[in-house]
């Protein structure tokens, strides 16, 4: 069991940056590829970025590719998302998730485990 505890949304304008961070407790996060996923209002989630367990390989959805930046530390249970350069397209709800890997390098738009709450993030024009 992995519990997710997302932090770090905020409102910010165009062409801002925030850092979100996802706390993950329990022993098997370095056994998890990790995930963010954003959902809009009236619109489904949707994939922005997942990293191996050991952080080598990462995937990014099209048009945050060059903005955003994924990342983990393993000695601190976290992984972050770097968001750069935001847009007023970008506003939603962000979401970590977790899922249990057995490849150090394997990574994926789906299949996700465990999931955080949430974290709002506001970009306005």
């Amino acid at each position: 069991q992995v519990q997710l505890v997302e932090s770090g949304g905020g409102l910010v304008q165009a062409g801002g940056s925030l850092r979100l961070a996802c706390a993950a407790s329990g022993r098997t996060f370095s056994r998890c590829a990790m995930g963010w996923f954003r959902q809009a209002p009236g619109k489904e989630r949707e994939f922005v970025a997942a990293i191996s367990r050991v952080g080598r390989s990462t995937l990014y959805e099209d048009s945050v590719q060059g903005r955003f930046t994924i990342s983990r530390d393993s000695a601190k249970n976290t992984v972050y998302l770097l968001l750069n350069n935001l847009k007023p397209g970008d506003t939603a709800v962000y979401y970590c998730a977790a899922k249990t890997v057995y490849n150090d390098d394997y990574v994926t738009r789906s299949g996700y485990d465990y999931w955080g709450q949430g974290t709002q993030v506001t970009v306005s024009s």
